[in-house]
């Protein structure tokens, strides 16, 4: 499978502004041809590329001016290698964390999956998620976690995925959001799914169900969308005005949500 991504930007600066761009495909993700330009007032300008642990690259400036704008474009994606397992990152995805508060949603784990584990844990929380919760866009805050998901019901696929990693760990499931590029996701947005650590492998769990996992092309992966946010700004206000994103494959897959998928 060959995959095709496109994420353009356009904000506003007050001033000097500290920001990290979170957009391109991740560190072993086979590309032909990849493109990355930022300009400032219509300039170019030089960027600091950084790598984290899971190989999530970081594109950093510090810009003075009054616009930016971003273009990214990757084409000829094929596909990467499986996802290592550090011993360490089972002890990480089994935290809390900012946007995942399992430790306040065990009780409701609990009651609910009690007696599962495995695959049949994975596929009931998966279940659960996308039969309680529905989809609408612009419903949830971006400082909403998984506790105010469950207590509204409703979200977009961040939401989802907080949610469904929440329920996970508090059952002892390592699990861990993966920021993504998703043909076939309707309508063209970034994506959030979810990476939990079953019969010693990291698989790929979608509740939105909205777009073929096999599809999915790896930006960055972390605790939640606090480690995963496609841009991050410090000092001075971005306002963001315009973005678009698209991402397009030569196939898309059908997709038996029920079928244990490594994120290629």
């Amino acid at each position: 499978m060959s995959r095709d991504v496109i994420a353009t930007f356009e904000a506003s600066l007050s001033g000097r502004c500290n920001i990290i761009w979170s957009v391109a495909t991740a560190v072993g993700v086979p590309v032909g041809d990849e493109q990355l330009e930022i300009l400032v007032d219509d300039r170019p300008v030089e960027f600091t590329e950084m790598v984290d642990r899971h190989g999530s690259r970081l594109h950093q400036l510090v810009a003075d001016g009054s616009r930016i704008e971003l273009r990214y474009r990757a084409s000829g994606i094929g596909t990467a290698e499986l996802a290592p397992v550090d011993p360490t990152d089972l002890i990480t995805y089994l935290r809390p964390s900012r946007y995942c508060e399992s430790d306040r949603l065990g009780p409701t784990a609990w009651n609910d999956f009690a007696g599962l584990s495995g695959g049949a844990l994975l596929d009931a929380v998966s279940d659960w998620v996308h039969e309680k919760l529905s989809y609408v866009a612009g419903s949830s805050k971006g400082t909403d976690g998984a506790v105010d998901t469950l207590l509204n019901r409703k979200g977009v696929c961040r939401d989802f995925s907080h949610l469904t990693i929440a329920l996970l760990r508090a059952m002892n499931v390592p699990a861990r959001l993966v920021s993504c590029y998703a043909p076939g996701l309707s309508p063209m947005e970034f994506h959030a799914v979810v990476e939990a650590y079953v019969d010693d492998n990291w698989v790929l769990v979608d509740s939105t169900r909205k777009a073929p996992r096999a599809s999915l092309v790896r930006i960055a992966t972390g605790r939640d969308a606090a480690d995963t946010a496609f841009i991050t700004n410090h000092w001075a206000r971005l306002d963001l005005e315009r973005f678009t994103v698209t991402a397009v494959a030569d196939e898309l897959p059908h997709d038996e949500h029920r079928e244990r998928i490594r994120m290629r």
